[in-house]
């Protein structure tokens, strides 16, 4: 299982929070490509749901990730 930035981002508008089952069906409705749905299906499942891509994905890049001042533009 490998995550990439790309991969990673057709699941940042999935209906948070959601079980491994939902994932896999919203990334199939939305034809993500079939490297997330395989990387969702290796993942090990217990039933758990999942609050955020960063609990799928750590690494995950977040707003606090970007150095540039917003209220400057």
């Amino acid at each position: 299982m490998y995550w990439t930035l790309e991969l990673a981002s057709h699941l940042s508008d999935a209906p948070w929070p959601a079980t491994k089952d939902e994932l896999i069906d919203y990334a199939i409705r939305t034809g993500a490509p079939l490297e997330v749905v395989e990387n969702l299906q290796s993942m090990e499942d217990e039933g758990d749901s999942y609050d955020s891509i960063d609990e799928i994905w750590p690494d995950y890049p977040s707003d606090d990730d970007y150095l540039w001042n917003e209220d400057e533009y």
